[in-house]
């Protein structure tokens, strides 16, 4: 897996201080991304929180999330969360150091009291000594939030930095994007109340050991509240290892409803998501298909990835995008003069880069800017690598409707229904498109659309979509043939 470091200064560390008419609550910001540019430490909010102590259990729940490795609990994460400023509303992030379990806390506008929220995307501090002292508020005493230095000269100032080193795999870059790109294909599937909530959150195994709460479990609407299923029935929605919605448990007490979205389910084991309502804030938990199987193999992205019109596109849209909220593709369509399925694939593409993220209580895009190298995620996918390489090595060719891709002794035939590849190989035949595509149909994707290869010279064919012959050689990966 490969990893790089990530240097994180903040000027001094987060903590929650004794105030005058009642408590401070400071959230130091590292490097960001703003509307003016790059800001070493920017300021995003300073006002009231309207329901201090619920966005403290639920800025706990974030932390919780960014400090867990779910599907092995012996190794702690080292990641800070992230905070966006998107002028009427904040949104705090994190990712699982497994890379299972997506979790975002939206402070809406109603649970702000003081300025217009800043916009721009930056780390936070989120230390020991402040988790200790987030957990033992109680009661509603009014909670002071500043989130940035609280004077912006204090980034000139000499003096001792907090600086933070985190390791960054390149799986958990993959993450947010794909994480991104399954929600968006959720739909509302139960509503509870908050006292069904409880009930049934609170009947939820919570240990980590044993295929009881490691594995995949289905649960169906019933009257107003959630029953376990030993099958995915139809309307079902899967709970893939429960013990993955402990950080919920923080805002029980706080929590108005509880919606659960998810797809249609086919039987396989699928991502879901649990959003916890609150006194003007959502927490929302997504969680991986499998507690053993995060979010970055999960190829939602590659189709969008492997065509250069998309990369074009996303250009054009990137300079459109300024912190909003909710983005509008029918609005992004009009500015742009590209079709609204043109605007769509290049969100999914600024996905790949952290640039956008999705609310699925909106159904709406939102723009932000995480703070990592943009093209890496991209470059470090093992099945976009593997099929680059096969175009670039010149491997496919075409004779009238059949095309090879010759490497080795290994053939594998790809045909395509519907716009949709489909292969022979041992990848398609374990999960039959569920976690996108394989390299084989991906090179044969590039080659027909003339996406550069690897040198910078585009793949040239001219095969009709009816059927495809793809000849490759296995290149075998964690997991099998891919």
């Amino acid at each position: 897996m490969t990893r790089s470091v990530q240097a994180l200064a903040y000027a001094r560390p987060s903590a929650l201080e004794s105030a005058e008419g009642g408590r401070l609550l400071g959230l130091e910001t590292s490097g960001g991304l703003t509307p003016d540019g790059a800001q070493d430490r920017p300021t995003f909010f300073a006002g009231f929180l309207t329901s201090p102590q619920t966005a403290a259990r639920g800025l706990l729940a974030v932390a919780d999330v960014a400090a867990a490795r779910y599907f092995d609990p012996g190794r702690r994460s080292l990641l800070d969360p992230v905070v966006t400023g998107n002028g009427d509303r904040l949104r705090f992030e994190s990712f699982s150091g497994c890379c299972g379990v997506y979790a975002r806390l939206d402070v809406l506008p109603e649970g702000l009291d003081g300025q217009e929220t800043g916009r721009g995307t930056t780390n936070i501090d989120v230390n020991n000594p402040l988790r200790e002292a987030l957990s033992r508020m109680a009661g509603d005493d009014p909670l002071h939030l500043r989130v940035g230095p609280q004077e912006l000269a204090v980034t000139t100032l000499e003096g001792a930095v907090v600086e933070k080193k985190v390791p960054l795999p390149d799986r958990w870059l993959r993450g947010f994007a794909e994480a991104q790109v399954a929600s968006a294909g959720f739909d509302l599937r139960a509503e509870l109340s908050a006292s069904e909530a409880v009930r049934f959150l609170r009947s939820l195994p919570r240990g980590s050991g044993g295929t009881a709460s490691r594995g995949a479990m289905w649960v169906v609407p019933a009257g107003r509240t959630l029953r376990p299923t030993t099958r995915p029935v139809a309307g079902a929605v899967c709970l893939p290892g429960p013990q993955r919605l402990a950080a919920l448990q923080r805002v029980l007490r706080q929590a108005t409803a509880l919606r659960v979205y998810g797809p249609a389910t086919d039987g396989a084991p699928a991502a879901s998501a649990w959003e916890v309502v609150l006194p003007g804030m959502r927490l929302t938990l997504t969680l991986s298909p499998e507690a053993a199987r995060g979010f970055s193999g999960e190829g939602g992205v590659l189709e969008a990835l492997a065509t250069e019109e998309a990369a074009q596109d996303a250009e054009l849209i990137s300079v459109l995008l300024a912190w909003e909220p909710t983005i509008d593709p029918a609005d992004l369509a009009a500015q742009s003069g590209l079709s609204v399925e043109r605007v769509r694939a290049a969100l999914t593409r600024l996905g790949t880069a952290g640039r956008v993220g999705y609310d699925i209580a909106d159904a709406a895009y939102f723009h932000r800017e995480l703070p990592y190298d943009a093209d890496r995620a991209e470059r470090h996918n093992p099945r976009l690598v593997a099929a680059r390489a096969l175009v670039s090595a010149g491997a496919v060719e075409h004779t009238g409707h059949l095309a090879s891709v010759a490497s080795g002794e290994r053939r594998y035939q790809v045909r395509e229904s519907a716009g949709v590849l489909s292969c022979t190989c041992q990848w398609w035949s374990d999960y039959q498109g569920r976690r996108g595509p394989c390299k084989h149909a991906l090179a044969v994707r590039m080659a027909r659309r003339g996406a550069p290869t690897g040198s910078g010279r585009p793949a040239t064919d001219g095969t009709p979509s009816t059927a495809i012959t793809a000849t490759a050689t296995a290149t075998t990966a964690a997991g099998g043939t891919r």
